[in-house]
């Protein structure tokens, strides 16, 4: 995946409670592969009339949002099931951040697993953001990881807090999967300096020092 480290963009306020995965992508697509794209999916109810036609009146579809790179909610975002679809939907559409008061807890772990980052802040400061937002369509905002901090279009800035372990990988941009084979690497090369060293252990006996 993406390493994320400093991102200045374009934010979108999608002044909205309680953002399930079903309106980020409903059911029916998530057999789709990925390959087609999840872009189209994207909060696909809210953007297409019933013959599949885009309406254009959704925030994300008119300008200068299109070319939004980080959205800004309300409380609860992706709430709902555990489909990664949700997630893969947004990141698809280009959007490489989300700043909400809370998230799913599904949702969030799933969005560091795909270079999504979830920035949590208190509520009156995402309210603060909406109004910002909302008032100068265009307004950018800042989300610095090494430093945890978001700055606003006026200059304040916000510190967020993620875990340690959370915020490396998105530095290194590396998902579980890639943090396995690393280990396994590790462990491989372990495994090889023992056989050099102690070559009378058994293969068994350097599973067991080496687990």
């Amino acid at each position: 995946m993406e390493p994320f480290t400093r991102l200045t963009a374009i934010a979108a306020p999608l002044d909205r409670a309680d953002v399930d995965t079903d309106m980020l992508i409903p059911q029916r697509f998530l057999r789709k592969p990925l390959t087609v794209g999840y872009r189209s999916f994207l909060f696909y109810n809210d953007r297409y009339d019933a013959a599949g036609k885009l309406r254009g009146d959704f925030l994300l579809d008119r300008e200068p949002y299109t070319q939004a790179r980080i959205i800004v909610s309300g409380p609860n975002f992706g709430c709902g099931s555990t489909r990664e679809g949700a997630v893969y939907a947004v990141v698809d559409f280009g959007i490489r951040a989300v700043i909400a008061p809370s998230f799913g807890p599904f949702y969030a772990s799933n969005s560091y697993q795909n270079g999504l980052l979830p920035v949590v802040l208190p509520e009156d400061d995402v309210r603060g953001l909406l109004e910002q937002l909302a008032a100068a369509p265009g307004a950018e905002i800042t989300i610095d990881l090494p430093s945890q901090t978001v700055t606003d279009p006026a200059g304040r800035q916000y510190r967020f807090e993620i875990e340690p372990a959370r915020k490396e990988r998105m530095l290194g941009g590396i998902d579980d999967i890639a943090a396995t084979g690393e280990f396994a690497g590790m462990r491989d090369a372990l495994e090889r300096k023992l056989e050099a060293e102690t070559p009378w252990l058994t293969g068994k006996e350097l599973a067991e020092l080496t687990s």
